[in-house]
Formats: C-alpha cells, sequence, structure tokens
C-alpha cells in the first residue's frame, strides 16, 4: 500500500481551473529543469496545487520512473511537462500518455496528438504559450486550458509583459487561463483573476521553499537581488530567455553560438542522450544548420542551468528565474507558501472591496 504525506488540509478556491484538473487552489508549479522535481511536484499538489514535472532533462524511463515516484508521494492530480522542440521530449510525451498522467502541459511546438491520446483516458492538456495566435492554434488543437507566459517570466517568456498578454488572450480565447510571469503572492494572484486569468503559476517562488532541490547558495543569491537584476537574451539557448544577472551569465550572452562549435556541443549533447551522433551533428550541419544550432544551444545551456540549480556554481553556471525574485525574502515550505497566499489574497480582496 502506497504511503502518502498528509499535510493540514488546504484552504479551497474554486475557479475554472481547480475544476478542470480536480485540485484546491489555483496555483501551480511549472516544469522548470532540475527543480521541478518528483519531490517538489509532489509537495505542491499535496497542498492543493498542482505540480508539473520538468522533463527536459530526462529519458522516457527515467520519465516513468519519476512519475512512479510521484504516485509513492501523492494521490493528488500532477503534470508533467514536454517542451516538443527538445530531443527525446516526443517520447517524453507518449510516456506520460502511456502511464495516464491527469495533466501534459506542452509547449513550442503542436500538440495536437497530445490531446487526443490524453482525452482517450481522461487527461488534460494544458499548452504553453505567449501570443494571441499561439493561443488559437492550441485551441484548435484540442488544449483543455492555456498556460500565458508574460515578459517577467524566468526562461522563455513572451515579449509583452502580464498586464497585457492576459487580457489580450481573454479576449481571444474562452480556455482557462493560468497566468505565469511576474506573480509570488497573493496580491498577484488576485491581479492575474481581475485581468481573466483562472490561475497562476510561480515558478520562481516555488523554487524559493524549502521543498525545492536548488543549491543553498543559489537560494541565497535570489535573496539578494531586486526586480532589475535580470538578463534577456536570445544568445544564451537561442530563444528569448530570462536569467539571473551574474558575471557568468553576462559572458553566456556576448554573442550567438557559431555554426562548428554548435556541431561539437549538438554532438557531446546527443551522445549524453543516446542519439545518433554522425546523424545529429554532421547530418544537421549539412542539411539543417538552424535547427542544428538551435539543438546544441538548448545542449549547452542544459549544463549551465544543471550546475547553477544542483551544485550552486555560478562562475560557469547560469540560473534562470523571473523578476519576481525581487518580491522573495524568504524560504517557506509549500505548504506554509500557500497558507500565505491565500491568506493575502483575501485580505487583497477585502481591501479593494473596501474602496
Amino acid at each position: 500500500m502506497k504511503r502518502h504525506c498528509k499535510p493540514p488540509a488546504p484552504a479551497s478556491m474554486q475557479t475554472a481551473i481547480t475544476r478542470l484538473f480536480g485540485i484546491q487552489l489555483p496555483l501551480l508549479c511549472p516544469g522548470m529543469s532540475y527543480i521541478a522535481t518528483p519531490e517538489l511536484v509532489a509537495a505542491v499538489s499535496n497542498a492543493g496545487g498542482l505540480g508539473i514535472l520538468a522533463t527536459g532533462p530526462l529519458s522516457a524511463n527515467a520519465t516513468r520512473a519519476a512519475i512512479r515516484r510521484i504516485r509513492e508521494l501523492t494521490d493528488k492530480p500532477f503534470g508533467i511537462g514536454c517542451t516538443l522542440m527538445m530531443p527525446g521530449a516526443a517520447d517524453n510525451a507518449k510516456a506520460a500518455l502511456e502511464e495516464q498522467v491527469p495533466v501534459i502541459n506542452y509547449s513550442l511546438g503542436k500538440g495536437d496528438w497530445i490531446a487526443e491520446a490524453a482525452h482517450r483516458y481522461g487527461g488534460k492538456v494544458l499548452a504553453t504559450v505567449v501570443t494571441e495566435k499561439h493561443a488559437k492554434s492550441a485551441e484548435k488543437c484540442g488544449a483543455d486550458a492555456l498556460l500565458v507566459t508574460g515578459h517577467e517570466a524566468a526562461a522563455h517568456g513572451g515579449s509583452v509583459t502580464s498586464l497585457v498578454l492576459i487580457p489580450a488572450i481573454r479576449r481571444a480565447s474562452s480556455l482557462p487561463i493560468v497566468a505565469a510571469g511576474g506573480f509570488a503572492d497573493g496580491a498577484g494572484l488576485m491581479a492575474a483573476m481581475a485581468l481573466g486569468a483562472d490561475a497562476v503559476a510561480m515558478g520562481s517562488r516555488l523554487a524559493m521553499t524549502r521543498d525545492s532541490p536548488v543549491h543553498a547558495s543559489t537560494k541565497d543569491m535570489v535573496l539578494q537581488r531586486g526586480v532589475g537584476d535580470t538578463l534577456y537574451s536570445k544568445n544564451f539557448d537561442g530563444l528569448w530567455c530570462r536569467m539571473m544577472d551574474t558575471p557568468a551569465a553576462r559572458r553566456a550572452c556576448r554573442k550567438p553560438l557559431g555554426l562548428i562549435p554548435a556541431a561539437f556541443r549538438a554532438s557531446q549533447m546527443a551522445r549524453r542522450m543516446g542519439m545518433p551522433v554522425m546523424k545529429v551533428a554532421i547530418g544537421g550541419m549539412l542539411s539543417q544548420p538552424q535547427a542544428l544550432r538551435q539543438l546544441a544551444l538548448f545542449g549547452a545551456a542544459t549544463e549551465s542551468i544543471r550546475l547553477a540549480i544542483q551544485e550552486g556554481d555560478h562562475e560557469k553556471g547560469v540560473q534562470l528565474i523571473g523578476q519576481a525574485q525581487g518580491l522573495i525574502d524568504d524560504l517557506p515550505s509549500v505548504a506554509e507558501l500557500f497558507a500565505r497566499i491565500m491568506s493575502e489574497a483575501q485580505a487583497c480582496r477585502d481591501r479593494i472591496a473596501s474602496f
């Protein structure tokens, strides 16, 4: 028989998202590589939200093992994230579908086949979008909800801030919305709701909890940073990406990677992931140079991200973080954080009602 952690029962706030996913609170943990581990995912789900497993660094077998580990830690709904542009992502999504994971969150690709397969067993699909065009396409592809990622977010937020992007996509689509980018407290939750969202994803805030695997020295660095202490560059991994402003990050963003070093790094990543090296490195360089360069940048960035998160190495490592880092000044447990957020949200609601 499985043993599950039984924290105090969380409060409840019902929205279109909580009803869709069968959760108690409109609070999500997005699939952050090396951070959204089975333990953090389960902590979020046990606290009443929805944790989403990061599968970017995982093989299909490792994804299966992680899913089964989550089920040992919680009997609540959870999700997995798949960045479809990444090598191995389709295999990870197929593994999750075979395991009948309740929620599949996909990004950077077409997810109609995921929606079709998930719906056959009653699963739900959350599509990550950064434009109205993406939102309309995701709706046509069968997505059940949208994760709308604003400019303030860690990693690959869009070019438009959450303040404008959420209502724009609310006008463009009737699907429930999870807002991401700039949210770290109860006031942010209420602001997102006012803009048209039905829940928020708080990646940077949840990375800064006692349940998060982020290295202690990296957490200390985040606590010292303000909202303006980030970089936003296309040179780090080939897509516009937000990260903590450090000397290592500045070096990583100095200039784009050339084709020859891209081929070398792509071959290194192919070996690590068990992919055919000649096909990826040589074939890719000749037939799809831009795709090869993107693959190489992802590969190089992945190791830099791992070093910052797992080893606290900021000489070579780069920490992806959102502008909300400047709103974070402590390290609660996930359960403590969620209780505080709901209390703050109620206080915000009461304050507005008094106007």
